[in-house]
C-alpha cells in the first residue's frame, strides 16, 4: 500500500470512527431506513418523523421521578399493558421481577439510594417503594388524551406482589444490616452455597 493510499484509508477510518460515536449520524441513518420501509409499505413519500429527536435536562429529583414514571407508564397509557408488572421492556417491570426473585436490584439498573443525606451512596435519590407507589398512583389517573390507565378495581401493587407494607418499610430501612436479603426459603437455600451456618440477613415474607 502506497503512502497516499494509507493516508486515504486513515481518513476513512477517522470518518467512520466519528460516525460510530455520533448520535446525530445514527439517528439520521435510522430515520432514513425506517422512513424508506414505512413509505414502501404505505406506498407514499415524505418524512416518517416530522420532528427531530431531543433531550431534556432533568434538574432535580422531582424531574427525575417524573421522567422515569412517564417512560415506565408508556405501555399502560398506550393501552398495551394493564399494570406496571405486565409492561414489557420497562425498568419498573424489571425491578418488580427482581423483587419477586429476591434480588436487591434489577441487573443493569441503578439502585435506589433512599432519601438524600450527607453520606448517601450513588444511586437514585429516593426509595424504591415510593417510586413504585408513584408509578401506581399516576397510572391510575384517567387522562383524556390517553387511551389506557390502571384499572381502579386492581388491588394495590404491594398486595399484588404479596408484600406486607410495614414489613417492606422495615426491610428497606435496614437493608444494609445483613449480608443477604431474601425470603426465608431463599436465605436458607443460599447458606450452603455461601458456606455459612448462621443467618445474618433481611428476611422477606415467602409468597
Amino acid at each position: 500500500m502506497s503512502e497516499a493510499e494509507n493516508e486515504r484509508c486513515l481518513e476513512f477510518i477517522e470518518t467512520w470512527r466519528a460516525r460510530l460515536t455520533s448520535i446525530s449520524w445514527f439517528m439520521r441513518m435510522l430515520n432514513q431506513y425506517i422512513a424508506a420501509e414505512a413509505n414502501r409499505e404505505d406506498q407514499c413519500t415524505g418524512h416518517f418523523w416530522e420532528g427531530r429527536f431531543k433531550s431534556q435536562a432533568l434538574l432535580d429529583e422531582k424531574a427525575l421521578a417524573a421522567a422515569m414514571a412517564y417512560v415506565d407508564l408508556n405501555p399502560i397509557r398506550a393501552d398495551i399493558a394493564d399494570s406496571p408488572e405486565s409492561s414489557e421492556y420497562t425498568s419498573v417491570k424489571a425491578r418488580i421481577e427482581a423483587l419477586r426473585n429476591d434480588q436487591v436490584n434489577a441487573e443493569g439498573l441503578h439502585v435506589f439510594a433512599g432519601y438524600p443525606r450527607k453520606d448517601q451512596p450513588d444511586g437514585i435519590p429516593f426509595r424504591l417503594l415510593d417510586y413504585l407507589e408513584l408509578v401506581e398512583w399516576t397510572g391510575r389517573q384517567v387522562r383524556d388524551d390517553k387511551r389506557g390507565q390502571i384499572d381502579a378495581k386492581l388491588p394495590p401493587l404491594l398486595e399484588r406482589l404479596g408484600i406486607e407494607p410495614s414489613l417492606w418499610l422495615r426491610t428497606t430501612s435496614n437493608i444494609e444490616a445483613g449480608n443477604m436479603v431474601g425470603t426465608g426459603n431463599a436465605i436458607k437455600a443460599a447458606l450452603p452455597l455461601l458456606q455459612r451456618q448462621r443467618v445474618s440477613g433481611i428476611r422477606l415474607p415467602d409468597s
